[in-house]
């Protein structure tokens, strides 16, 4: 097996390559993780950034979490061979050596914590290491372990827009702690939408990212809700802080509202599948809404 995939691999030209690299860093995901980071130096800039410090901003968000990424899947390639969602990634077919991939995924961190370091705050780059350390160290492993492995995943999923006010200001004050927890609480309906769906695939993998040993139950849709509804009621946070006006905040109580009616749907259908097609659908809306209600009040 060695031997073919070692082959395979010396035979792939320079746009394969670079193809599969790219694959490594999953584009569209981190891109969206990326755009929170610059989100929030913008948040914190209040219209005194310019377009070149943000383009830094994203693409150190970028960056660490591509490499974050990379590591991920080299550290679960034999898991990701076994599942249908991922055995056509890089590593599973053999498409990169463990070396390459390494090499990469340490390049990628640490050009993005370099660039946090060097252009902006230590700060703000000892923020990078912990998000791009925790996922791929603790984050990874615990999947096989536990449901709690997805609420600390939700950190490392959160500090984008984090690091990004701490590039600007330079210390970690509360208005990026409040952007912080809107990053994180959101992340817990999403992802558990994604596990929802590919709940017999993770099992082959031995994954456990439902939120309840229940499985897909009304425990676990339970939970579910119950964190949309915490976006909601976070929406009043804002506006005591001053960070949004009060049809901010009643922008940011509505979206939140809607966001949990998938959620109660698949509480209260909790074996249909398409109430967590609905939820994840919807999870895709609240997080860009969100930051351009927090952009325009």
């Amino acid at each position: 097996m060695q031997s073919k995939t070692y082959v395979d691999n010396r035979k792939l030209g320079l746009g394969a390559k670079a193809k599969a690299f790219l694959e490594l860093t999953k584009m569209r995901l981190t891109s969206f993780v990326a755009f929170s980071a610059v989100f929030g130096f913008a948040i914190a800039a209040a219209g005194t950034a310019s377009w070149i410090q943000l383009l830094i901003v994203g693409l150190a968000g970028f960056m660490i979490t591509g490499g974050a990424n990379a590591l991920n899947q080299l550290f679960e390639k034999d898991l990701d061979a076994k599942m249908t969602r991922t055995a056509a990634r890089p590593m599973p077919e053999g498409r990169l050596t463990d070396g390459e991939t390494l090499i990469f995924a340490l390049l990628l961190g640490i050009g993005g914590v370099g660039l946090l370091g060097y252009f902006f705050n230590l700060p703000a780059a000892l923020l990078g290491i912990i998000g791009y350390l925790s996922y791929a160290f603790v984050y990874t492993p615990m999947k096989q372990m536990t449901p709690f492995a997805v609420f600390v995943g939700a950190i490392p999923g959160a500090l984008p827009p984090m690091i990004g006010w701490v590039a600007f200001t330079g210390a970690l004050t509360s208005g990026g702690w409040l952007l912080f927890a809107f990053q994180f609480f959101w992340q817990f309906p999403h992802f558990w939408a994604i596990a929802w769906l590919m709940d017999d695939d993770y099992k082959l993998a031995g994954f456990r990212m439902l939120p309840t040993a229940s499985g897909r139950s009304k425990r676990s849709a339970r939970l579910v809700l119950a964190y949309s509804l915490c976006l909601a009621i976070m929406a009043w946070f804002p506006y005591r802080m001053e960070m949004v006006e009060f049809y901010g905040m009643l922008g940011l109580v509505s979206i939140g509202l809607l966001f949990s009616v998938p959620a109660l749907m698949l509480f209260r259908q909790p074996d249909n599948l398409k109430n967590a097609r609905y939820l994840l659908f919807a999870s895709f809306f609240y997080l860009p809404l969100m930051q351009l209600i927090f952009w325009l009040s």
